[in-house]
């Protein structure tokens, strides 16, 4: 999937993916975290930025587990 994605980057396309596997957020360029839960309890804009900006912020729960995924 992931070089699918970057094929249709790489061929000038933009691309919106909506994702929970942090082994493909952290191939992002932009990141926007929406929370700080589900449903009812979310839909804020929580963190914004490239997958380490996002890792670095207090506030974002998915930047907690991302933080782990970007050092390994």
């Amino acid at each position: 999937l992931l070089v699918a994605l970057q094929q249709l980057v790489d061929q000038g396309n933009t691309l919106l993916v909506i994702e929970h596997n942090l082994d493909v957020i952290k191939t992002a360029d932009h990141v926007i975290d929406l929370g700080p839960e589900g449903g009812s309890g979310g839909g804020e804009i929580v963190a914004t930025g490239t997958p380490e900006e996002v890792a670095k912020n207090p506030k974002s729960i998915t930047g907690k587990y991302l933080k782990k995924v970007l050092k390994a």
